[in-house]
């Protein structure tokens, strides 16, 4: 495990201090050239290290978890949780934003540079290849989360993030549309896979992107974007090159499916929930009780007691990494076959998944039932599979977004706040650095 969370940083910015606060407030930490491989490994490691750990403060802005209002650090979230992006209170942390940016000129400086100075190999083709992902997924991360859902009759007019490509911090950097922002991760993720040559990394390095990686990426973005059949391709041949579950009604040798050395690991870069978010927040009501507690074998290793409530368990570990992972695919590939009518594959799709989740007798009880459903039912059955599959591990405020942005209301200090249906809110505001950084972000 060592090796997934001892990751070298070596830094390529050689700009000058004031270029860099020109662009987005990014300060060069030394000068250094790389010539091997090993270096741009190394380089690009960085890049995998530096990836921003937005996805816990994003729960809380869910239905998954509840403020502890007398935890210490409770002040420093508490905005996050009242949906306040507006006029935060000083002591709010705010989102990451320049974390993504650093990350991508890591990406960017070894995907100028690897090939002139380090030669045409195919561990530099894997490795360049890897930038390109990786920059796509910071691209996919920032417009997810800073621009609206993706719409396809606004998309060429929506206001989305700033495309980085290169190192000339000089250019205006200035919000893309998001069709824009997409076209560039979509071709990233193109250079990328052309270039890969490694299907599956072994456990303590599986934190890169691979084959297997790519297609479960371009996936989930082709979910996002309601392309059903680009996105049950791209399911598919993920699965293609392993399609393992973790079987939790097994004796022995059971892990958490979120572990890095989970059968269904695809790739463990991401701390979904970090050490700061469990020790604020207890899981909700909500979300317990989407769990039939004796049956689902996920109850007791997602979740303890701590006196009448719960806590995650699923998070705040080194060994809990997660950004692709077979349960997630099985679920993308079931929504997929579903929206493109294809019923029989979306019901395999669900039952095999909850075939490794569900104690025998109740899966049993469970196969009538859902195999009885209609398709506006069925859906639903997978849109709730996913809240408990994937709980507390990055996806519910993007599910909330594609799926009906809908009310929620969260309780703290005495008082009642509220997100409406369809509020802006749901698309979260530049935090209010970056904008002093760079006006262009108003």
């Amino acid at each position: 495990m060592n090796k997934i969370i001892k990751l070298t940083a070596l830094c390529l910015l050689m700009i000058s201090a004031s270029s860099c606060k020109k662009f987005l407030d990014i300060e060069p930490v030394g000068r250094v050239i790389p010539t091997t491989a090993e270096d741009f490994r190394a380089l690009l490691n960085s890049g995998y290290a530096g990836f921003a750990e937005h996805k816990a403060y994003l729960a809380l802005r869910t239905d998954e978890l509840v403020l502890n209002e007398y935890a210490q650090d409770a002040p420093a979230f508490r905005d996050m949780y009242k949906w306040n992006d507006a006029a935060p209170d000083a002591a709010s942390f705010q989102y990451p934003y320049i974390d993504f940016y650093k990350s991508i000129f890591y990406t960017n400086s070894v995907i100028a540079d690897i090939e002139t100075r380090a030669g045409k190999t195919a561990e530099t083709a894997q490795i360049k290849g890897e930038s390109y992902l990786l920059r796509a997924y910071n691209h996919f991360e920032l417009l997810n989360v800073y621009a609206k859902p993706f719409n396809l009759n606004t998309a060429a007019t929506d206001r989305g993030v700033a495309i980085a490509l290169g190192i000339d911090l000089e250019a205006n950097y200035k919000p893309a549309t998001i069709a824009a922002v997409y076209a560039q991760i979509f071709s990233d993720i193109a250079a990328g896979q052309a270039l890969l040559n490694v299907e599956n990394y072994p456990s303590g390095t599986n934190y890169r992107f691979t084959k297997r990686a790519a297609f479960a990426f371009l996936a989930r973005v082709h979910e996002f974007r309601g392309e059903w059949a680009e996105a049950l391709k791209a399911s598919q041949d993920a699965l293609a090159l392993g399609d393992q579950l973790e079987d939790l009604n097994a004796v022995t040798g059971v892990v958490l499916p979120n572990h890095y050395q989970s059968k269904e690991s695809i790739m463990a870069m991401e701390e979904t929930i970090n050490s700061s978010v469990n020790g604020v927040a207890y899981v909700s009501p909500h979300l317990i009780s989407t769990y039939d507690q004796l049956n689902d074998k996920r109850f007791a290793l997602y979740f303890s007691k701590s006196g009448s409530r719960y806590v995650g368990k699923k998070g705040a570990s080194d060994a809990l990494k997660v950004s692709f992972r077979n349960g997630e695919l099985y679920l993308i590939q079931a929504e997929a076959a579903l929206q493109s009518d294809n019923l029989n594959l979306a019901l395999s799709s669900l039952m095999a998944l909850k075939a490794k989740r569900l104690t025998p007798a109740y899966y049993a009880t469970e196969q009538t039932r859902i195999s009885a459903l209609n398709k506006a039912d069925l859906l639903k059955e997978i849109l709730n599979e996913r809240e408990r599959e994937l709980a507390l591990e990055g996806h519910r405020w993007y599910d909330l977004r594609r799926y009906g942005q809908p009310t929620l209301t969260h309780e703290t200090d005495g008082q009642v706040y509220t997100l409406e249906h369809n509020d802006p809110r749901y698309t979260v505001r530049f935090p209010k650095d970056a904008i002093q950084n760079n006006p262009n972000l108003q």
